[in-house]
């Protein structure tokens, strides 16, 4: 299997994805309040959707996926 090597926007926009995933994850596994989830803070999406957009992948969701399977295959 080849080994993907991500440019610096690439890895930006990764690490940025999975700071989302993980503040999503934990926004669902935190208290309710009246019996909804803790919103995720409005910064956590815009640092994603910054760097996606820096890294030329907004609207490139297969090439961001696969990026991201090869740089961290457990999420």
């Amino acid at each position: 299997m080849p080994t993907a090597v991500l440019t610096d926007r690439e890895r930006t926009a990764v690490q940025a994805y999975l700071r989302l995933l993980h503040t999503v994850r934990a926004a669902f596994d935190g208290p309710v309040d009246g019996g909804r989830p803790v919103m995720v803070p409005p910064a956590v999406l815009a640092e994603a959707d910054g760097a996606l957009a820096r890294a030329g992948l907004a609207g490139n969701e297969e090439e961001f996926f696969r990026l991201l399977r090869h740089w961290c295959p457990q999420e």
